[in-house]
């Protein structure tokens, strides 16, 4: 991949905020991300982190009263938040797709999931032929790509369950059609909102494999939202940490996991089984602040092993990761940032951002 190229999708200072009765949730806040054409970035975090909100926002989905409150979402340079409603229809499903982590909520239990499936591509002109309906040709077409579709996303059976309704389907059945409705046009981006949490283990590897060969083969730009840490670092090139609606580390995934620079990046390393090692599984003390009422200074400081004083207090920046040493000592460039207290007492000459 080429640094120097226009990046595919882009977030700048993205910010989405909810009223509530409670208050103001911001539930994103100040969000960067930067996401090229054939990459894969695992957004990850704990529930409530507001990882699902990054993805809504993409799309134009905030249901009112929230709403986005300043940033830029740009998708091959143009600002999403410019473009009008019809114009956003226009390229969801198309363009940039999203696989639904609720399948109940997601599919319409009125008609067939073969029919659900189509839809998309029925709405964006995928097939040749005359306008719908009056194309018979084009409607074998489109029936031909949903039964492809549903065979590699391992429905089985693809032609009777095509007319099958969403609750004759298992909940893995349903989430597996979700799967393939995102990735029925082929779109440039995916946005996988835990795609794999509803199927058994077998599922999971294939609906993983199948987004990576779609990924190899189409150049498609995936984002991954996952609480699990040991699936991003399989699956993706970058790995962007969420806590309390900010990201808190952000870098290569291999940087990440291998020196993690945010204490909450360590707590989700630590809550990963590695098979072969005889180590207990240390969860997170305590939970995910109120969006609504965070604590001062850093969000993570009341269940952080580190936290000093002076953590709850003030604004933390993301800053500039210290680089391993290589084999010669020498300490190469990188691009991994964090956001904590502890970078502070490292000499590094990078700016913050």
């Amino acid at each position: 991949m080429n640094d120097d190229q226009q990046p595919l999708l882009e977030l700048r200072n993205l910010t989405t905020v909810f009223p509530t009765q409670r208050g103001e949730v911001r539930a994103v806040e100040a969000v960067n991300l930067t996401v090229h054409k054939g990459q894969i970035l695992g957004l990850v975090g704990e529930s409530g982190c507001g990882k699902s909100t990054v993805l809504l926002s993409i799309l134009g989905l905030i249901a009112h009263p929230g709403r986005i409150e300043k940033g830029e979402i740009l998708f091959e340079g143009v600002n999403l938040l410019e473009r009008t409603s019809k114009q956003m229809r226009s390229l969801r499903g198309k363009d940039i797709a999203m696989i639904f982590q609720d399948p109940l909520s997601t599919l319409n239990p009125a008609f067939p999931v073969g029919e659900q499936i189509r839809e998309s591509l029925r709405l964006h002109n995928m097939m040749p032929g005359a306008p719908w309906p009056f194309d018979r040709t084009r409607k074998s077409q489109e029936k031909k790509r949903v039964l492809e579709v549903m065979s590699e996303v391992g429905i089985p059976s693809a032609e009777d369950r095509y007319r099958m309704y969403p609750h004759e389907f298992s909940g893995g059945m349903q989430q597996r059609a979700l799967t393939a409705i995102g990735l029925a046009c082929n779109p440039k981006v995916l946005l996988a909102d835990e795609p794999t949490t509803a199927l058994d283990v077998t599922i999971q590897a294939q609906i993983v494999a199948l987004m990576q060969r779609i990924n190899r083969e189409h150049d498609t730009a995936i984002i991954l939202v996952t609480h699990d840490l040991g699936l991003a670092s399989e699956f993706c090139d970058q790995i962007a940490v969420m806590y309390a609606g900010r990201i808190v580390e952000i870098g290569p995934t291999s940087q990440v996991i291998e020196s993690p620079q945010h204490p909450y990046t360590e707590g989700l390393l630590r809550c990963v089984p590695n098979i072969g090692q005889r180590r207990p599984i240390e969860p997170i003390p305590g939970n995910v602040p109120d969006l609504a009422r965070l604590p001062p200074g850093c969000a993570f400081s009341p269940r952080c092993r580190y936290a000093r004083p002076v953590c709850g207090e003030g604004f933390f920046r993301l800053q500039a990761a210290p680089s391993p040493p290589d084999s010669g000592g020498n300490h190469r460039d990188q691009d991994h940032w964090a956001r904590c207290l502890r970078l502070t007492d490292y000499q590094n000459p990078k700016a913050e951002r």
